[in-house]
């Protein structure tokens, strides 16, 4: 068992030393190049998968970084310069903030959900937003946008409808918690401030998510679907999100849900032989949906049985383009098969851009258009 746990630290970690050795110390700051000049951004959630990445685009492209920890030393581990506070309250009245990102919660994903997990996932997303309504309502000078972390479980359990920020959702375990967390988010609105709420999809990447945990299976060639395979996985590249958190600050006619998410959501069968072929690993060991419900329960029918086939209609509309469209193009780079692809421009042209994203456009783009046709 030693030996099979160094080995399996070993490959994984060969994975991350090839994905990191092909950054170069620009590629970060280019992820936010939509933004202003010199932007003071509040970051909570600074130490995550998605956060860590998103301070260092930040700090790398020259803008004063204040994040929010409980942990002191994780934050030490964050690329400088940045401001640390453990509490909000540490923030002066005067302070200058243009945005805040909220990213901060409980995983929702790493352990069964007993009785206590389940409480620490909904009571630390609603204390943390509680308290960044708290900050801005406080401020002489309020942000002009808050971005507060969702997912796309708002949704809930569907099969193949396919789904936009316009449509509803259904009651289960993660559309409570997402609800619940996106209407304590709604109250920033009563301020003047702009509010969205960003339903993050699956994010791909190797040094953290959903993707470090396929890796080790994968690697050993014990990969394979996940029950029948045709529930839908909604994913998103981590520094296309990254992007789009940028392009959704610089963007004032976003607001509300936006989802974050790929255009082109695949079924689990068909990123099983994606990862597989990235990997040059064959995908062929099936787990059973009744082992995992058995095992499992609600975790698995929500998180590896159930799925959402979701489109980011209000980023298209805004202008915003994805640099990985695809499933395998953004395994190939994330995994080291090819050089990662040109930046996109920070914004594109959209005859949408000058629309409110809340109204039906007139003409939507030639991308939304392809990805209309396909369904």
């Amino acid at each position: 068992m030693t030996v099979m746990s160094g080995l399996r630290d070993y490959l994984v970690a060969r994975r991350k030393k090839r994905l990191m050795s092909r950054r170069t110390s620009g590629d970060a700051g280019a992820l936010v190049d939509a933004l202003p000049e010199r932007q003071h951004v509040l970051v909570t959630g600074a130490t995550g998968f998605i956060g860590r990445r998103l301070v260092e685009a930040l700090t790398s492209a020259g803008h004063h970084v204040t994040v929010l920890t409980r942990n002191p030393a994780k934050a030490t581990t964050l690329r400088p310069p940045l401001r640390v506070v453990t509490s909000l309250a540490q923030i002066p009245d005067d302070a200058r903030i243009d945005a805040v990102i909220n990213l901060a919660g409980e995983p929702i994903g790493n352990a069964l959900w007993t009785w206590r997990k389940r409480r620490r996932i909904l009571s630390s997303r609603l204390r943390t937003t509680r308290a960044v309504n708290r900050l801005v309502a406080r401020l002489q000078q309020r942000p002009a946008v808050v971005v507060s972390g969702s997912a796309i479980g708002w949704y809930g359990l569907w099969q193949d409808e396919t789904l936009t920020e316009f449509d509803g959702g259904k009651r289960c375990f993660t559309h409570r918690i997402c609800d619940t967390w996106e209407r304590e988010a709604r109250k920033a609105q009563r301020l003047g401030v702009r509010v969205v709420r960003l339903r993050i999809g699956l994010v791909l990447g190797v040094e953290g998510g959903m993707l470090s945990q396929y890796l080790v299976p994968f690697e050993f060639g014990l990969g394979g679907p996940v029950g029948s395979g045709r529930q839908w996985m909604s994913w998103i590249e981590r520094d296309d999100l990254v992007r789009l958190v940028a392009h959704v600050i610089a963007t004032p006619s976003l607001t509300g849900p936006v989802n974050a998410t790929a255009p082109a959501p695949v079924r689990n069968a068909e990123f099983a032989r994606a990862l597989a072929g990235a990997l040059r690993r064959p995908a062929l060991l099936r787990t059973p949906a009744a082992i995992l419900h058995f095992m499992a329960g609600a975790f698995a029918d929500e998180l590896m049985l159930g799925g959402q086939r979701v489109i980011p209609d209000k980023a298209l509309l805004s202008g915003f383009v994805f640099r990985y469209e695809n499933l395998r193009s953004a395994l190939d780079a994330i995994l080291g098969n090819v050089p990662a692809r040109p930046m996109p421009p920070a914004r594109a042209r959209s005859v949408a851009a000058e629309q409110p994203v809340d109204q039906p456009p007139v003409e939507a783009p030639a991308r939304l258009l392809r990805t209309l046709r396909a369904r």
